[in-house]
């Protein structure tokens, strides 16, 4: 389906967007700010996910079979035996080990974050890394060739493993004995640029090992690239039709990586110039705004509620005021249909993970339950996050996971309100003060040469100006004028206000 990327930079965070058809399909937003006394890296949107360090083994829980690395984050990160596998002498064919046959406490081992931090729990890990390229992921710890389950064509599936394998035997600058995931983008690609694509991977592992040898624990010493490049790698494919960004030294940036990896990009990517902002021109700010709330409106005029929990995401289908002439059955029928073709770019977007219970409306024809479900699996079917769906029960529930990697958008951009003690939610600071920068970037091209003032809540001015100087020479190259910050201790946390400086 063909597709659009729009990249929104700004000195607070870098958010991307993909729109299908003119609608908005996933959204990440990654913060480039500082985290703050309380929320260190991994936490207010700062990505691990990917990043692999050296740590140092804290405790190993044969009980719980895992074991706390110590990485140097405010919450050890957790390994279960069955992601330490490699480091124990076991053959492949055994079951799982236990986990003091493969770490013991005390000691120095490579990890790589498999899941960010999210509430109270530290990143999860795994002793198995990947690094991944445009074409290929590396497995430096296992042999063999393994496929994307997308390759579907078994004719293709023969023409890449020979592929990978005849590379992997032959070219020097490939990885000694290590295996290959060769990714959906590869689909087509000729032997030269898979081979270019793991060339540069095995270069990647062989950094990484010298770092290793020479870094003083907890380290990083493999970070997964910025925003801007890791859309290229992951978020653009033959059917991108264009890559829209607001900041020129990304987009030469974007350019440099399109260069280097997959030159029939290059053309894709434009600079934004305006009018107005990119994200206005989209509505992409209206639709965030609509995914901080928990209810979805469907065509019929029926609705979807998100209700999330620590334990699991409830999603509620109500038909509203909709009826179907020819009876309850057909209503029942043509809203879960709605729901269930929306729900899958719901959870992307919101970044929803772990167990999720759907209540659609009930059913009694088995054919229009398998309707239902058919639709919901194609739904989720774009996902590049793992999901699995059970039969719908006879209650009209249906049960599904999805991998959770990161937190959810609505934890990301909001927490919980405490004068109304849990029952509501407010921005965080860090949000608010994203938004503040973004409207200041606003003014200073509405008005070029002038001074600008920003008033704001005294923690969202402390914010801004903890981040230093990296924050501080962003702001000049933008605001050139100047800008000062002026805290308002009248106003609330999301109350602010920018202007020229008298």
């Amino acid at each position: 389906m063909a597709s659009e990327v729009l990249i929104n930079v700004a000195p607070a965070e870098t958010r991307v967007a993909i729109v299908e058809q003119a609608r908005l399909s996933e959204i990440f937003i990654e913060r480039t700010m500082q985290p703050s006394e309380n929320a260190r890296a991994g936490r207010s949107g700062h990505r691990l996910l990917g990043n692999i360090m050296l740590g140092r083994v804290q405790r190993v829980l044969p009980g719980m079979q895992a074991a706390f690395v110590d990485l140097g984050l405010e919450k050890a990160g957790f390994l279960a035996a069955r992601e330490a596998r490699c480091l124990s002498d076991l053959p492949s064919f055994m079951d799982q080990p236990c986990i003091s046959k493969c770490v013991r406490e005390g000691e120095a081992i490579v990890v790589q974050v498999i899941k960010d931090p999210i509430s109270d729990k530290g990143a999860r890990l795994s002793a198995n890394v990947t690094i991944p390229g445009r074409l290929v992921v590396l497995v430096p710890n296992q042999s063999g060739v393994a496929l994307s389950r997308r390759i579907e064509d078994e004719a293709e599936r023969k023409r890449l493993t020979d592929i990978v394998t005849e590379i992997t035997e032959t070219d020097r600058r490939a990885a000694a004995g290590a295996g290959y995931i060769v990714r959906t983008a590869a689909l087509s690609a000729s032997r030269d640029d898979i081979a270019s694509d793991i060339a540069r991977l095995g270069d990647e592992w062989r950094t990484i090992q010298a770092k290793r040898n020479m870094a003083k624990i907890p380290a990083t010493i493999y970070a997964d690239l910025d925003p801007v490049e890791r859309t290229m790698r992951d978020g653009v494919d033959d059917e991108t039709t264009r890559i829209l960004i607001d900041d020129p030294e990304a987009v030469a940036q974007a350019r440099a990586y399109a260069t280097r990896t997959m030159p029939s990009a290059i053309d894709k990517i434009q600079l934004f110039n305006g009018p107005g902002e990119l994200f206005d021109q989209y509505n992409i700010e209206a639709e965030i705004e609509a995914l901080l709330g928990p209810r979805v409106r469907l065509p019929s005029g029926g609705w979807i509620t998100f209700e999330t929990t620590e334990a699991l995401t409830s999603v509620d289908v109500n038909s509203g005021s909709y009826t179907e002439a020819t009876g309850l059955e057909q209503t029942s029928l043509k809203t879960n249909l709605e729901a269930a073709a929306e729900i899958g770019r719901q959870l992307r977007m919101r970044g929803i993970g772990g167990l999720i219970v759907i209540d659609f409306i009930h059913l009694n024809e088995p054919e229009n339950i398998g309707q239902v479900l058919t639709v919901l699996t194609e739904s989720v079917a774009k996902d590049r996050t793992p999901t699995q769906i059970l039969p719908m029960s006879e209650f009209g529930l249906v049960e599904m996971t999805r991998k959770r990697v990161r937190e959810p958008l609505s934890k990301l951009l909001s927490e919980r309100c405490d004068p109304c003690h849990g029952h509501g939610r407010i921005r965080t600071v860090a949000t608010v003060a994203a938004e503040v920068i973004r409207r200041v970037v606003r003014e200073a091209k509405a008005r070029p040469g002038a001074k600008l003032v920003a008033y704001a809540a005294p923690e969202v001015t402390r914010w801004i100006e903890a981040q230093g100087d990296d924050m501080a020479a962003a702001l000049r190259s933008r605001v050139p004028a100047g800008l000062r910050l002026e805290a308002r201790p009248t106003f609330a946390r999301a109350q602010f206000d920018v202007g020229v400086d008298q």
